[in-house]
């Protein structure tokens, strides 16, 4: 694993994805404002805190480009001043507020649709009017739609990890790596190379997939041979995390950095809420796969074979099962979600070298809670801990969402110890 790693890492060197520094940039919001292809220069921006403090304001240029440095990861308002825009000149949605989520290291894109005045869907606020923010109906909306996307984020991942530490017992805190190669090998293809972001999607779930197999085949196979120990096996999957997201940090840099394809798509309203159709796409896409491998867990042969191995190995190998082949099979399926994952997540916030990182207490709150090795219960773990960390931000700052969500976990986990749809098992 390490030396596909450092193979993949000198690639994105040689295609010039190297940084000449390894930290972060620092957190800003940023945008292009376009009528028609055309940009539009002079329109004034302004940043709030979730408090309603300034934050900063700036006026697009020439180029229509604007960007306001925010002193750090959190949920913002951004405001245009309507007043500003050109003659002839309206935004398209109604919505000159928005409150997007920026995080650790991410130079977060929002996007004002502009056209031409009278072209606007709906109601809303006009050139002239004083606008007070959205409401607080509409913040809900968005945070739903945010909670479920990011969940299916989560679980993606999740699903994964819980099939491995099934069959094998182990807890894989080289997961998240997985993921961030995922975001890496994608923004390589489409941003690098100039493929199509999905192409570069299903190349980077592909390469996920085949990581996952060698590096059981030639790395944790290994270990389970010489009858190493699970906690052993743990601390070993802690130091190669360790090094891996520093090889990526190396090569790739500590700045947040985003695809070329889709990245200000103008949002769809669908009722209260308001989507971007990349995002919907890639909720059917998660959704597909979720389906997918619950149904051959549940449906096939493998699955069945693969729910034996994970109820008790000797059994499973003494009825004929190859338990090998199982486990390299699951580790192959969770490498290719974990990348996929990493996709999905890129297109969504932005990559960067820790993104799964990131996210990897989140993925094992999610497994935890639904249940350790059953599949069902990291979806519906995800569920919970993806629409509590956005909605919360109604009334916690968003510094503390996750805080929120591990304590909702340990909440439960005190009334049900095995998670939700976890099985009681007996110590001693």
């Amino acid at each position: 694993m390490i030396m596909l790693t450092a193979f993949l890492a000198c690639v994105m060197l040689s295609f010039g994805l190297g940084a000449t520094s390894a930290w972060a940039e620092g957190e800003a919001l940023q945008g292009t404002l376009t009528n028609n292809g055309a940009p539009v220069a002079g329109v004034k921006i302004k940043a709030f805190t979730q408090d309603g403090a300034p934050a900063g304001e700036d006026t697009s240029d020439e180029q229509g480009k604007w960007s306001i440095p925010v002193t750090g990861p959190g949920t913002y308002r951004v405001d245009l001043d309507l007043t500003s825009l050109p003659s002839g000149v309206g935004l398209t949605n109604n919505r000159p507020s928005l409150t997007p989520t920026v995080a650790d290291g991410q130079a977060r894109n929002v996007l004002f649709p502009l056209g031409p005045a009278g072209t606007s869907i709906g109601g809303g606020n006009q050139p002239g009017t004083k606008d007070s923010g959205p409401s607080t109906f509409d913040r809900f909306a968005d945070l739903l739609y945010s909670g479920l996307h990011f969940s299916l984020i989560i679980a993606l991942a999740a699903l994964g990890i819980s099939l491995i530490f099934g069959t094998t017992g182990l807890t894989n805190f080289a997961h998240g790596e997985m993921v961030t190669l995922g975001g890496l090998v994608t923004f390589l293809f489409n941003v690098t190379i100039g493929m199509p972001l999905v192409l570069s999607g299903i190349i980077s779930v592909v390469i996920g997939a085949a990581l996952g197999y060698f590096q059981d085949r030639a790395f944790w196979g290994w270990l389970r041979k010489r009858r190493t120990n699970l906690v052993t096996m743990m601390i070993i999957s802690i130091g190669l995390s360790l090094l891996v997201r520093y090889v990526f940090l190396y090569f790739f840099g500590g700045e947040s950095r985003n695809f070329a394809d889709y990245n200000a798509q103008a949002g769809v309203q669908y009722g209260p809420f308001l989507i971007a159709p990349k995002n919907l796409i890639a909720d059917a896409v998660a959704l597909v796969v979720l389906a997918a491998v619950s149904f051959a867990l549940v449906g096939t042969r493998l699955g069945k074979a693969t729910r034996a191995v994970a109820d008790n190995p000797a059994l499973a190998a003494a009825s004929g099962i190859n338990v090998d082949r199982i486990i390299r099979l699951v580790w192959t399926i969770g490498g290719g979600l974990a990348a996929l994952s990493g996709v999905i997540l890129g297109a969504f916030q932005g990559v960067g070298f820790q993104m799964g990182f990131q996210i990897l207490l989140l993925i094992f709150a999610a497994v935890t809670l639904g249940g350790f090795g059953t599949a069902w219960g990291a979806l519906l773990g995800s569920l919970v801990i993806g629409l509590f960390i956005q909605i919360s931000t109604l009334w916690i700052p968003t510094e503390l969402k996750s805080v929120g969500a591990l304590a909702v976990l340990i909440v439960i986990l005190l009334f049900r110890p095995q998670g939700i749809l976890g099985r009681r098992a007996r110590i001693g």
